[in-house]
């Protein structure tokens, strides 16, 4: 197996621990910014300590090019904004659902690959985008709604637009990590990675901690309170994000997300074992659909 798939694999799994852990934070103590905030909290210093291990291992590669500052800082805000998304997404649909209207992140990666990267798809991919289109508009349906609520408010409705949202957003994070990543000058992926990682944790716990300290005061004392949670969402954060920055590096960023997919398995059993939802016909139909224009996408690429 290649090694960008098993980083992926890995990623995708250490992701949807993290939405769980977040999921229960927003549940029970935190605020949208304060749950999003409390990855980046804990997870900037321990991808700086990484880094530094590696550099003292490998030694430090040279100092990146202006594309990767600017690449690394617009993929960072993207990040904020769609954990956001997601996170408030959760209050609104089950789990299970929120994760799977964020996968449309593959879809919307490519398109976006394709205009800032150059990294073109074939027919056979475009075909796959539109079956995943269809799984979205079966999944923006509400599992229950109000006798004769017109069909154009069940589909575009607020769920739908934040599940959405939160895809453009993650497409635009991923596009800026392999842009900035390939602008670290090193034929190491994983120093690479650990490079732009660290960069754009730190820019990304700076800005929240401004945001909070502006709109929501004592929010970060919260976080802070709740270190026995939001300590480890930061650990399985930089664990997750260096995997994926090393997936970003060795691979095209749609190819990636296309095989991070596999997040919705982990999803199923955690919506099942660990919050105890049920997902209804409707919603199980939209998610398979979805899932395979993943796999066609994922087939037509190679």
């Amino acid at each position: 197996m290649a090694p960008w798939v098993i980083a992926t694999i890995a990623a995708a799994f250490l992701q949807n621990l993290r939405f769980m852990l977040q999921k229960h934070l927003r549940a029970t103590r935190l605020s949208t910014a304060g749950a999003t905030f409390a990855r980046f909290v804990w997870g900037a210093p321990l991808a700086a300590l990484m880094l530094a291990g590696l550099v003292l291992w490998k030694g430090a590669p040279p100092l990146p090019t202006a594309e990767f500052w600017w690449m690394g800082v617009a993929g960072g805000i993207a990040q904020i904004l769609a954990t956001m998304c997601v996170v408030a997404l959760f209050q609104m649909r089950a789990f299970t659902v929120g994760i799977t209207l964020k996968k449309t992140e593959t879809i919307q990666t490519a398109a976006l690959g394709f205009v800032v990267l150059g990294e073109t798809v074939s027919g056979a991919a475009l075909a796959a985008i539109l079956l995943g289109v269809l799984g979205v508009i079966v999944l923006s349906d509400p599992p229950t709604p109000q006798p004769g609520t017109p069909w154009r408010r069940r589909i575009f409705n607020r769920g739908a637009g934040l599940g959405l949202a939160s895809g453009a957003l993650f497409a635009v994070s991923a596009t800026g990590y392999r842009g900035a990543s390939l602008a670290v000058a090193s034929d190491d992926a994983i120093l690479r990675a650990a490079v732009t990682l660290a960069y754009v944790t730190a820019t990304q716990a700076v800005l929240m901690a401004l945001w909070l300290a502006w709109r929501e005061r004592g929010e970060i004392a919260r976080v802070l309170a709740a270190w026995r949670v939001t300590a480890l969402v930061g650990l399985v954060s930089a664990l997750g994000s260096l995997c994926w920055f090393t997936a970003f590096t060795l691979e095209r960023a749609a190819l990636v997300k296309a095989v991070g997919q596999v997040e919705l398995v982990f999803t199923f059993l955690a919506s099942w074992l660990v919050f105890r939802e049920r997902s209804t016909g409707r919603e199980i139909a939209g998610i398979l659909l979805v899932v395979a224009s993943v796999l066609w996408l994922l087939a037509a690429t190679h």
